[in-house]
């Protein structure tokens, strides 16, 4: 079983090296998920008038409206550094939609990319060309401060109580790679994470991302971190965020290729993702 797990540890570097910058004194990791060996030459999109990218405003930190009104969020943000990197700021729009309608925008030329969290799946990639992924969704275990579980954790949870959603994916791939563990499951992450807050369990496993604004929000009470991984899976938690153009457009998708690997390599995407993620999910 252990290979296993480290097998969706390896999955995280496996791309590249995490990064780390200073965040109040601490180091903070974050991921890279763009292989900095590959050589992808700079495109050039001198023909193109426009570029419009299509986004939705019910995803944050992703995409959504500030107090303001104003269109922000990581993949808003992301945007209008792969425009600069590719100097084409100026040519750059970015427009918000309902998100059921992002898909038909692009399909009938309203747009050029979608970049709203589309997963990637053997249906849109019939539909879609896909940069490569941006970002992953990692899975993570919390557990109380008083009552940290000793590393590795996946050696030490015999007899541990874990909570975790009930038909969740994150249930799924606990029962598949920590078999170990005694499951007790909640019919909703909210409930769980009152029962870890308040010692009901040992730990809760669940998305990381929304693991991390938990951890430092009121309802956490400062009693909790995380315990463990980051733990990636392509089958439980799919192939992480891309962006997305039209099929015949695959020279798109390679030009926001080269761009994301230069924000990366410049640590620019390192700090889109402390803007937005001030308690690394990784």
């Amino acid at each position: 079983m252990r290979w296993l797990i480290l097998v969706i540890v390896w999955l995280l570097g496996a791309a590249g090296p995490c990064w780390s910058a200073e965040v109040g004194g601490e180091s903070v990791a974050t991921p890279n998920f763009v292989d900095q060996h590959q050589r992808i030459a700079k495109p050039d999109l001198a023909d193109r008038q426009r570029i419009r990218f299509l986004t939705s405003t019910d995803y944050p930190p992703f995409n959504f409206l500030d107090g303001e009104g104003r269109l922000t969020g990581f993949n808003v943000d992301l945007a209008r550094a792969i425009c600069e990197e590719l100097g084409i700021l100026a040519r750059c729009q970015i427009e918000a939609l309902p998100f059921a309608d992002v898909v038909p925008a692009l399909k009938r030329g309203d747009g050029e990319a979608i970049v709203a969290g589309l997963a990637m799946n053997p249906t849109t990639r019939a539909e879609f060309a896909f940069s490569q992924p941006y970002f992953r969704y990692p899975a993570r275990f919390v557990t109380r401060k008083d009552r940290a579980i000793e590393s590795p954790i996946a050696d030490h949870l015999a007899d541990k109580v874990v909570g975790v959603t009930l038909g969740s994916a994150h249930a799924a791939m606990l029962g598949a790679f920590f078999p170990a563990a005694k499951v007790q499951t909640y019919p909703d992450r909210f409930q769980a994470l009152n029962a870890m807050r308040d010692g009901k369990i040992d730990a809760f496993f669940g998305d990381g991302v929304s693991l991390s604004f938990w951890l430092e929000s009121e309802a956490a009470g400062d009693c909790c971190a995380f315990a463990g991984g980051p733990f990636l899976s392509d089958r439980f938690l799919g192939e992480g965020l891309s962006i997305a153009v039209r099929p015949d457009d695959a020279a798109l998708a390679e030009a926001v290729d080269y761009a994301i690997a230069q924000l990366v390599a410049k640590g620019r995407m390192t700090e889109l993702m402390l803007r937005y993620f001030p308690i690394s999910a990784f």
